[in-house]
């Protein structure tokens, strides 16, 4: 029965949305980064990272981002506390992304929702801490509709607003792909690697608000799906100004989540729930494959890599 309401006020909330038609030049996103403390990448020091992203951040004239944490991976490295302290003096929101970051098919809802018990504890001591819940791996469950409902249900009661994701470009796989090249001793081109991470992520932007408009009839606030990664700090100045020369306003992370999408989060009703919130809206009002950007494929983004990045022939 409450999976039955919970289908029929999201389809209300679509038909909300799509009564609303800003202009197609109206393209808003926001900017969010995940696994705070992140491990070591392919090129800098994890210890200048966080100091790198939040100067290019500054540079960029990104006001808000928001950074969701696993405060459990700060038990080997407390010295990097000070980095989310320095994250949320420079006005950027702070979130929860579960203590240790599992996927929920694999663990009971409650304990899962123990885990998130443990970081939002914690967090709740960090200053420009937001009530928002991202799913590790954007994992809510799959296929077991039952975990996915007491999840939303344990969120619910305690004011836990999903921290859902509509642009997703797969960053952590170049990131993975980088070190894996360096590791196997082979040349990186790496302005090779920024253009490939910018494009990547212009072209999911473009590709999701398209999706977007088609499943909704409006542009929402978006919120782009990133990591806490060497390419972020070394070229998220560069992915700013390309989204910007596309026609895009960086906007906070608080003005993406009061958009009137935010609602389908927790409501929207499709066989598998995992991904984008942009690609389930999509399933559920029936709109065909593909429903995500093509180069969330890693077989098809480690071919780019290869080709561009590594500079291996095709034979």
């Amino acid at each position: 029965m409450l999976a039955r309401l919970l289908a029929g006020l999201g389809a209300l909330l679509l038909a909300a949305c799509a009564s609303v038609q800003p202009a197609p030049t109206n393209k808003r996103i926001a900017l969010t980064f995940d696994d705070v403390p992140r491990g070591a990448g392919a090129f800098l020091p994890v210890e200048e990272r966080a100091a790198m992203l939040r100067r290019e951040l500054r540079r960029a004239g990104v006001s808000q981002a928001a950074f969701f944490v696993n405060p459990g991976h700060y038990a080997e490295h407390p010295e990097r506390i000070a980095d989310l302290i320095a994250y949320a003096a420079e006005g950027h929101a702070v979130a929860n992304h579960s203590n240790t970051h599992p996927a929920l098919t694999d663990l009971r809802a409650e304990d899962y929702l123990l885990d998130i018990d443990r970081a939002e504890r914690w967090l709740v001591q960090i200053p420009n801490h937001r009530a928002w819940f991202r799913y590790p791996y954007l994992n809510e469950g799959r296929s077991d509709l039952a975990k996915r409902d007491a999840v939303r249900a344990g969120l619910a009661e305690r004011d836990l607003a999903n921290g859902y994701v509509t642009v997703d470009a797969s960053d952590w796989f170049y990131e993975g792909a980088a070190v894996a090249a360096r590791d196997a001793g082979k040349t990186i081109d790496r302005e090779a690697l920024r253009d490939l991470y910018v494009e990547s992520h212009v072209e999911a932007a473009e590709f999701y608000d398209r999706l977007a408009r088609e499943a909704t009839g409006r542009s929402p606030a978006h919120v782009m799906l990133l990591h806490e990664t060497d390419l972020a700090a070394l070229w998220i100045g560069d992915l700013v100004a390309a989204l910007r020369a596309a026609g895009w306003t960086i906007v906070s992370a608080d003005e993406a989540y009061a958009d009137p999408i935010a609602p389908l989060a927790a409501t929207y009703e499709t066989p598998s729930a995992q991904g984008t919130l942009t690609e389930q809206v999509a399933w559920q009002r029936g709109l065909p494959a593909p429903r995500w950007y093509a180069r969330n494929n890693t077989d098809l983004a480690q071919a780019e890599f290869d080709r561009r990045v590594l500079h291996l022939s095709d034979d």
